[in-house]
């Protein structure tokens, strides 16, 4: 299981641990996104930056679409399968984001993969729905489940 995070709040005014909270996720500007592992670690610094992020559950199907779209190599070079191949034991980016969704690999297993996602903001007129409140009550922050699909491909 693999969690896709995508900032959607700014840290001005914002209490030093939760952004470094945030910048330990790779999150350091708002709408990047990373892809994380589901590990207790990950989970407690979820908590602490629930206010500032949203999070859900991912499929290979959407990580290999953000890939494709907004994955970036070192020299801010799109991600090919050619380059996932020489960087990795991977032979292509499905089979690449197959792994990250299973939890087999992480960001970290190509050589040169940038860990951030540069997304878009939300296209469509609900946009993030209220940056000030949890999912939960209708807006943007907090935990989503797999309904993190639907925001991504709205952010691509």
């Amino acid at each position: 299981m693999t969690h896709l995070v995508i900032r959607a709040r700014s840290d001005r005014g914002v209490e030093r641990s939760i952004r470094e909270t945030m910048s330990m996720l790779n999150l350091t500007k708002v709408n990047h996104a990373t892809i994380i592992p589901d590990r207790p670690t990950y989970a407690g610094m979820l908590q602490k930056a629930k206010d500032f992020v949203t999070w859900g559950e991912v499929d290979a199907k959407t990580i290999a679409t953000l890939l494709r779209e907004r994955g970036r190599m070192s020299g801010d070079k799109p991600v090919t399968d050619d380059a996932i191949s020489s960087g990795s034991e991977y032979e292509s980016i499905d089979s690449f984001a197959t792994a990250l969704a299973s939890g087999d690999a992480t960001m970290k297993s190509v050589e040169g993969l940038k860990p951030v996602l540069r997304l878009h903001p939300p296209r469509g007129a609900k946009g993030w729905g209220g940056i000030k409140r949890a999912y939960s009550t209708g807006g943007a922050l907090g935990f989503r489940g797999s309904a993190i699909a639907d925001l991504a491909s709205r952010m691509v």
